[in-house]
């Protein structure tokens, strides 16, 4: 009895009975034949509940498990069916491995956080399996995570940005929830459709219990967060308003550019306005003496460029000071926007008008996509470890494996197991 304990521990199988151990020749692999314990027979595969036996299935079958040294293993069992009142005719379930695995539990979470951890070859090679292998077990192991515990329960403060994750215009929907800094929801799509299936999976009472979401300045997502969370408010992130006055000062660059460039003819001048580029991007603190020099050089030499940068620099400025004193300033810059005769800072002003609450709640609140857009470089990675797999859902239940919380254990790290072997 002492060394079938042995056996169990070493193939990491729980509620089993160990009948017989052998080395397949033809597999070159170790091969244990196994059956339920009596507690664990007669379940169904899904709900686990007992039921009638319906027959014997189609014989035996074999699991992979985790190997032992430098040798294969599997488990050998029956796999007879079951009648669930539920979910009909199906498999029994197994202690030893999920519902439709071929390969058991330990096998399935070594794997998964290996995928977590490793470079795709890596994996592929330790564990002798094919990658789209570990696509399935990774979204059987995320599933199982999901099950038992709801990632989206609990949620106060939420995120919600989008990441492309193939060529062609192909874009998954995240959210990310601020308290805890994990991934929580994420499904291929980028439009109000997708969004709102993420408010349905939340329910009513979830929605009713958000007081926050971030997001960019997308029409489409702040047309959904205003519909179904009616007690949350709205807070634009400042890193996209920031943005649009950099976008607003490089077309007015563009537009100086090319005027002397095609207009003027001075080939020189135009050159020293494509140099200046980075000077009039960079934070003041943060330019070199050479780029200090350049923009001296466009406060002198174009007026019209320079009153641009000051305008994209007083903007952040109002949205690094936050509080009322960031707001008020906020509002003098809309001022000073609408009558500085820039088409593109005119329209810029119009634009943060439109957004102008949830841009003060942002600076009420200081809250932030700066989480999110670390969780989508985090993807942005995961997309070149997972190439290969055929869908997006696997590369979500990637995601959800490595910054969703859903990683599981290594097999035999939670609990320490000490024993030896003695004779009988």
């Amino acid at each position: 009895m002492r060394f079938a304990k042995v056996w169990q521990r070493l193939l990491g199988v729980e509620r089993t009975v160990v009948e017989q151990v052998v080395f397949d020749e033809d597999e070159g692999a170790i091969v244990a034949s196994v059956r339920p314990r009596k507690g664990a027979t007669r379940r169904c595969g899904i709900c686990g509940r007992r039921c009638p036996w319906e027959d014997r299935g189609e014989g035996r079958r074999r699991w992979r498990a985790l190997d032992l040294g430098a040798i294969p293993a599997y488990l050998e069992a029956d796999a007879p069916r079951v009648r669930c009142a539920e979910h009909g005719v199906i498999v029994a379930q197994v202690p030893w491995a999920r519902h439709r695995a071929r390969h058991t539990t330990a096998f399935e979470d070594q794997c998964a956080w290996l995928a977590a951890h490793c470079s795709r070859s890596a994996v592929e090679e330790l564990l002798r399996i094919a990658w789209r292998t570990v696509g399935a077990i990774v979204t059987r192991v995320v599933a199982d995570a999901q099950a038992r515990h709801d990632p989206l329960d609990g949620l106060r403060r939420i995120g919600i940005d989008e990441v492309a994750y193939k060529k062609g215009h192909r874009y998954l929907i995240v959210i990310v929830d601020h308290d805890t800094g994990r991934l929580v929801w994420a499904a291929a799509g980028r439009d109000k459709k997708t969004l709102n299936r993420f408010f349905d999976a939340l329910g009513k009472s979830g929605c009713a219990r958000l007081r926050e979401v971030s997001a960019d300045g997308a029409n489409w997502i702040g047309d959904v967060v205003h519909s179904r969370c009616l007690n949350a408010r709205l807070v634009m992130d400042n890193f996209h308003v920031v943005q649009w006055a950099t976008d607003a000062l490089d077309e007015v660059r563009r537009e100086v550019w090319n005027q002397a460039r095609r207009d003027l003819g001075d080939k020189v001048l135009a050159d020293r306005l494509k140099g200046c580029r980075y000077a009039l991007w960079k934070n003041p603190d943060r330019l070199t003496k050479r780029q200090r020099g350049r923009l001296a050089w466009v406060a002198n030499t174009n007026a019209r460029l320079y009153r641009a940068y000051l305008l994209k620099e007083e903007l952040r400025l109002a949205i690094r000071m936050k509080g009322d004193e960031g707001i008020r300033l906020l509002a003098h810059w809309l001022a000073w926007a609408s009558r500085c005769q820039i088409p593109a800072f005119v329209e810029l002003g119009r634009k943060i008008r439109r957004h102008r609450q949830a841009i003060h709640n942002a600076m009420r609140s200081g809250s932030s996509n700066a989480l999110i857009e670390s969780t989508n470089t985090k993807i942005r990675v995961l997309t070149r470890v997972a190439f290969g797999f055929r869908s997006p859902e696997a590369l979500i239940a990637m995601a959800m494996l490595a910054v969703g919380g859903c990683c599981p254990a290594l097999p035999g790290r939670t609990t320490p197991i000490a024993f030896e072997l003695t004779a009988t």
